[in-house]
């Protein structure tokens, strides 16, 4: 339901009963075209879809196109699975007058030229228009990366089995000042860090290395992966740490770091791992922070859902030509193959059609088909089977408080959801396969907050736990109470549920707290026609969370459509990283 602005009139009333733009849209635009004596009700329009832009996860907003790309913006999760408003045609403003409108504006600097006098609170660059602020993070990120390129780096893509890429990435991050690392799940990039770190440590100069990841789970998962990855003679691998607290992060503001430009990090070497989850803002900070004879090495999957938060910066900088010479691509994949690859690189290419065959193959010689489509109707059952089977041995280790068995059945599948509200979302399929257990496992009952078998979901940090949003565990009988008992780089560790604020059930997951995870089978639920969520990225983060299934509940034009709908993110980094024009400190 659209939350009115009572106070809103003319074009901001219009587009807020249409639905697109919300109070937290209106009332900032209100207040700046007060605060600076404009009364064009196309530059209150203009100010106010730039700030709905940002809740979109875009940094700016593209006057010519808005009409076209407004309808597509999505708010994450949070969607209910419901279309996004339309807006007829001849409610927009004629283009070339609201371009010239704002253009006017007192409220506007035009061009990437230092304002005249005092700063304004928006920006108008080459039709695109920012918050000032978020236009200084952009140009930030985008000057600070260019002074980074070394003169005559050499990017390098390979497909094949051996380690060339991977040999590559290794030497640029031991000699380049930049150093950007994309692959998708299973190409080795963990590997890639290990061994990057590890030659590190063996420099004969003492080198000072900074990991860290965009979320505390990330973090974790990463100082887990290195263990794993050879520290077992005796050394201990790495921590790492979240960019904020990296960053000396201070309570009560989201912006303020205790390292910035006056104060740097101490670290020869930063890696971050998990980049495509990491905003314009955060970007700006970390370059901001660093000396400048520290080498950066970037790693993640352009090809993922992007930020919460506004910016694609990974998609950016991987589709930047200045940035190839510092780009090195991981694709072949050691982790899986046959038809789950084949659909992933077929969803990655943008080619419905190969998808589409993909998931219409027959079964083979052993009923066993790794990858396909079936619609809700012809799926109910099959997905109640998998969910029952799955929970039903989530519940029996729970019961024989088996640690090792309930946590390797937790892995063992995900029902995974776009939405979280509605008939396509994560609280529905949660209430529908509860049920479906209290039917089918004989024993289990759903009583209570906490009960044997439950799985949960950490929804907020809880560093003093070793536990971070986004981590899941199970519940297990106890001699005397329950206990929580989740999977860490520690190994195994037990909590009272009651105890851990933040918990909530995980019978079903939003795909988007998904990322980082891996699962052997994935159900996922896809949004309708006509969902904001249904993109490329979604899709391409759902199948690449499973190693050995995927089950997709849909129908064809749903896979066709997210297929051919990427993420509909603006800003300005891509193009405006072959300049070196505008330093937003001027």
């Amino acid at each position: 339901m659209t939350e009115v602005a009572v106070s809103a009139s003319g074009l901001l009333r219009r587009f807020n009963e249409h639905g697109l733009l919300a109070w937290a849209d209106v009332h900032p635009a209100q207040h700046l075209c007060h605060l600076y004596g404009e009364s064009d009700e196309r530059v209150a329009l203009a100010a106010a879809l730039a700030v709905r832009a940002l809740r979109a996860g875009s940094l700016c907003v593209d006057l010519a196109r808005v009409p076209e790309v407004a309808g597509q913006w999505e708010t994450t999760e949070e969607a209910d699975g419901e279309a996004q408003p339309v807006v007829p045609p001849e409610d927009w403003p004629e283009p070339d007058g609201w371009l010239a409108a704002v253009a006017a504006s007192p409220a506007v600097t035009v061009d990437d030229r230092p304002p005249d006098g005092a700063p304004r609170p928006l920006r108008l660059v080459d039709g695109l228009l920012y918050l000032e602020r978020y236009w200084r993070d952009q140009e930030t990120v985008r000057r600070l990366i260019l002074d980074r390129l070394a003169p005559g780096s050499p990017g390098h893509e390979t497909g094949q089995a051996d380690t060339n890429a991977q040999d590559a990435a290794v030497a640029s991050a031991l000699s380049a000042p930049l150093t950007v690392i994309a692959g998708g799940p299973g190409t080795g990039k963990t590997h890639v860090i290990a061994r990057i770190v590890r030659a590190l440590a063996e420099t004969p100069s003492p080198v000072l290395v900074g990991l860290a990841a965009p979320t505390g789970k990330a973090a974790a998962r990463m100082t887990e992966s290195l263990r794993r990855e050879g520290w077992a003679s005796g050394a201990t691998a790495p921590a790492a740490s979240t960019l904020h607290r990296l960053l000396g992060w201070r309570p009560g503001s989201r912006t303020r770091f205790r390292h910035d430009e006056t104060n740097p990090l101490p670290h020869d070497v930063v890696i971050v791992d998990e980049l495509s989850m990491v905003s314009m803002t955060l970007m700006a900070r970390l370059l901001c922070a660093l000396k400048p004879t520290a080498r950066l090495v970037l790693v993640g999957d352009p090809d993922q859902l992007a930020s919460v938060e506004a910016g694609a910066v990974l998609a950016d900088l991987t589709a930047s030509e200045a940035l190839r010479p510092a780009v090195v691509r991981l694709t072949h994949n050691f982790r899986f193959a046959g038809a789950i690859a084949e659909l992933a690189q077929a969803i990655r290419d943008g080619d419905a059609d190969a998808a589409l065959e993909v998931l219409r193959r027959p079964r083979g010689d052993d009923g066993v088909t790794p990858v396909r489509l079936a619609s809700p109707q012809d799926s109910r059952e099959e997905l109640r089977r998998r969910c029952v089977t799955a929970g039903r041995r989530l519940f029996e280790a729970a019961s024989a408080r088996d640690v090792g068995a309930a946590l390797a059945a937790l892995d063992d599948h995900r029902l995974l959801c776009a939405h979280r509200r509605g008939a396509y979302g994560v609280q529905h399929w949660s209430r529908t396969v509860t049920g479906w257990l209290a039917d089918d496992v004989p024993g289990f009952t759903a009583e209570g907050e906490f009960y044997v078998g439950r799985p949960v979901l950490m929804t907020r940090n809880a560093a003093d736990l070793g536990l971070f949003n986004g981590d899941t565990g199970v519940v297990l009988a106890g001699t005397d109470r329950l206990e929580a008992v989740f999977a860490t780089g520690e190994g195994p560790r037990r909590f009272s549920p009651y105890l851990v604020d933040g918990l909530t059930g995980v019978h079903a997951m939003t795909i988007h707290k998904s990322q980082g995870s891996q699962f052997r089978r994935v159900s996922v639920v896809l949004p309708p026609l006509g969902s904001p969520l249904l993109t490329r990225e979604l899709l391409y983060t759902a199948v690449t969370r499973a190693s050995d299934d995927v089950l997709l509940v849909g129908e064809e034009d749903a896979v066709r459509a997210a297929i051919g709908h990427p993420t509909a993110r603006t800003s300005g980094l891509r193009t405006r990283l072959g300049t070196r024009t505008g330093d937003p400190r001027a």
